[in-house]
């Protein structure tokens, strides 16, 4: 949140197409803030349970990165072709 805050005062007023532009010059921690603050617009707030559940989710795949399931994995187990 704090990495957001800073990233607007820096760019207090950019065209989408300048932010778009500007991308790729963002550190990835930088980028990731702005999908995040993107993300926070589009949601509804998440109550503290569910907070503390995506919480704890992350900082055990942090713990074991190995135990996550790749997305097109996942795809394929939820969807498996008949």
């Amino acid at each position: 949140m704090v990495e957001s805050r800073k990233l607007m005062r820096q760019c207090p007023s950019m065209s989408f197409a300048e932010v778009l532009q500007e991308l790729p010059a963002l550190t990835v921690q930088q980028r990731q803030a702005v999908v995040r603050r993107a993300l926070e617009l589009e949601a509804s707030p998440l109550t503290a349970a569910e907070e503390a559940l995506v919480e704890t989710r992350l900082a055990g795949h942090h713990q074991n990165p190995a135990s996550s399931v790749p997305l097109d994995e996942m795809k394929r187990q939820l969807h498996p072709r008949s």
